[in-house]
């Protein structure tokens, strides 16, 4: 396991190297079953995309093998108020249900952080989504995800 996760820090050592120039504090590097996670606190909605963009670039499919969950911090917030008020879940008229409009650069996993508390949560969203979700690797933008309460 030791070996596959310097292997995996290896091949994403540019997206290492764009953490450290961003400022990006990292709280998680390890490995979920054969998948590198990375999890930390970007200052700027700003810092966290250019993380993002270095991602695509190592690897076009990165979902392969990696869960990234790159937050906006701020102040002890979970997330800047700039950054939330666009990804505030939407309850569905009349039904209570929260849901969660896809958008690019989005994951199970960091839909899970931002709404549920927990990247690890990401299978209780797909989980929700099965009669749209064949993988939960393989989400679009544009779609709308019901989230779990």
């Amino acid at each position: 396991m030791a070996d596959q996760l310097e292997q995996m820090k290896q091949k994403y050592q540019s997206v290492f190297t764009a953490v450290q120039q961003e400022g990006v504090r990292l709280t998680h590097v390890n490995m979920e079953g054969n998948k590198l996670f990375i999890q930390g606190d970007a200052s700027s909605e700003q810092a966290k995309n250019k993380v993002w963009d270095v991602i695509k670039t190592v690897n076009p499919n990165w979902q392969n093998d990696l869960i990234a969950d790159i937050r906006v911090t701020g102040g002890g917030q979970q997330s800047t108020p700039q950054a939330a008020a666009p990804q505030q879940p939407q309850a569905a008229s009349g039904s209570g249900q929260r849901t969660y409009t896809v958008k690019p650069g989005d994951t199970l996993s960091k839909i899970a952080g931002e709404l549920l508390g927990s990247a690890h949560d990401y299978m209780k969203i797909f989980e929700a989504n099965r009669d749209q979700l064949s993988d939960p690797n393989k989400i679009k933008p544009g779609q709308t995800l019901k989230i779990p309460g």
